[in-house]
């Protein structure tokens, strides 16, 4: 190449360089596939000038540069890889959140106002509270990632026939069922959610473990701005107990959906613009909190090993198992996602297969009482679904216990487990479209 070409190859990794973000091996490797973009333009026919420009803007626009980098550095760079932008392309994303989450704020409104007005009460919205939120976030992720509409109108479809549906099933006012498919409507929207999240990347697990740690951090943002909004609500209506009692109640009945709805939106921009923050922040929750779970669970299982359980057979009681172990699941698959690619096993890794062990011996007990009781009790909807679940998560934690055990033992990478962890979503979104298209008709919509 030209000494010119060089000067201005070098330019291009000072530049990329000035962000602080990437160090010089990744440099080194961006450069390796700039070059040889360079070449084969060059080999086609362009002068090097031409070459160097088409190059630098095909790998250096921002988005598909992140995006690029996330798919094959996603466990370590995923949050980390931000370039300056120019102060319009900043002002976007943030212009776009705005939009967004004033249209999910109307939304909710309109939906609690045609409540009123229909006469239908909180059943119904409660019921379809989902289609009026979770799929404002997929649009904005739609518009974000600039998805073809080849694949945005399936997502609208999905979303549309899970509306029909479920507003033409008969259900029982205040019934298992209609309780269940109101559980169960959010979580398939956040499917929804992910596929637009993933803007067409579903097929690669280093994807789908990007869209399981959005989640998590999400999860965490949106909690706390849950947390700062019920303080200022709390001192709002402090305030107006003293000056304007009678305007509490319409304080309450206007902001309070409008922050809920329009905080889904915001959290999901902050994980996005502030993801260098937050990657500080998870790894160290992962660590304080998985081995308090696994001191809890191995302290349990000696309790019950003791004790028994022997008592009457209790739906709620499986409920509260199924929660557990969604929780050790979340821990485990929070903590692969913090780890750093090729690193060796460490302690973190032997709690983790402790606490999994723990919390699936815990489990058996549970089973083997209420597989006995069972017969007796008979299945209701509520009953059948818990105990489906609870096999579900049973199966995934058994999975990961044996693929924990083969990387500490040396005999199979950590890549394992991922792949595992996120080509079983497939079986939960399954699992969730089962009890909301099934489960209610083979129960009589009780």
């Amino acid at each position: 190449m030209s000494a010119d070409l060089e000067a201005r190859i070098g330019q291009w990794r000072t530049a990329v360089l000035r962000g602080r973000v990437i160090d010089n091996a990744d440099a080194d490797e961006l450069e390796g596939r700039l070059r040889q973009q360079i070449a084969d333009f060059q080999a086609g026919g362009l002068h090097a000038d031409e070459a160097f420009l088409i190059a630098v803007r095909r790998l250096g626009e921002v988005d598909r540069l992140t995006a690029e980098f996330a798919r094959e550095h996603g466990e370590r760079l995923w949050k980390q890889l931000t370039l300056p932008r120019p102060d319009e392309d900043r002002r976007r994303p943030f212009t776009s959140m705005l939009a967004f989450a004033g249209l999910a704020a109307i939304l909710i409104q309109l939906a609690r106002m045609l409540a009123v007005a229909s006469g239908t009460g909180g059943h119904w919205l409660f019921g379809n509270l989902g289609f009026f939120v979770l799929p404002v976030l997929a649009a904005y992720f739609a518009v974000l990632r600039r998805m073809p509409w080849r694949r945005v109108l399936p997502l609208a479809g999905i979303v549309g026939g899970l509306a029909l549906v479920v507003n033409l099933f008969p259900l029982a006012t205040s019934g298992s069922t209609e309780l269940l498919v109101a559980i169960h409507l959010p979580v398939a929207l956040w499917f929804v959610v992910g596929a637009a999240y993933l803007g067409g990347g579903i097929r690669s697990s280093a994807r789908r473990m990007d869209f399981v740690r959005f989640s998590g951090e999400w999860a965490i943002y949106y909690a706390l701005i849950a947390l700062g909004g019920a303080v200022l609500l709390g001192l709002t209506v402090a305030v107006l107990s003293l000056i304007a009692p009678g305007a509490i109640k319409p304080v309450i009945t206007w902001v309070l959906p409008c922050g809920a709805a329009g905080a889904v939106v915001v959290a999901a921009w902050l994980v996005e613009a502030r993801q260098s923050i937050i990657e500080n922040l998870a790894p160290v929750l992962t660590a304080i909190f998985t081995p308090l779970f696994a001191a809890m669970l191995i302290g349990s299982v000696i309790a019950y090993a003791i004790n028994g359980i022997g008592h009457d057979f209790d739906r709620n009681l499986l409920t509260v198992f199924d929660v557990l172990l969604l929780v050790v699941l979340g821990l485990v698959v929070y903590g692969i996602s913090a780890c750093e690619p090729g690193s060796a096993p460490g302690a973190m890794d032997v709690i983790r297969l402790v606490a999994v062990v723990a919390a699936i011996a815990l489990d058996l007990f549970v089973l083997v009482a209420m597989f006995a009781r069972v017969g007796e009790y008979g299945f209701t909807a509520n009953r059948f679904v818990a105990l489906a679940l609870n096999l579900i998560l049973l199966v995934n934690l058994a999975g990961s216990a044996w693929l924990m055990l083969r990387l500490l033992g040396g005999h199979a990478p950590a890549a394992r487990l991922e792949r595992w962890q996120t080509g079983y979503l497939a079986v939960f979104a399954a699992w969730v479209l089962f009890v909301l298209l099934a489960v209610p008709p083979m129960f009589g919509f009780a």
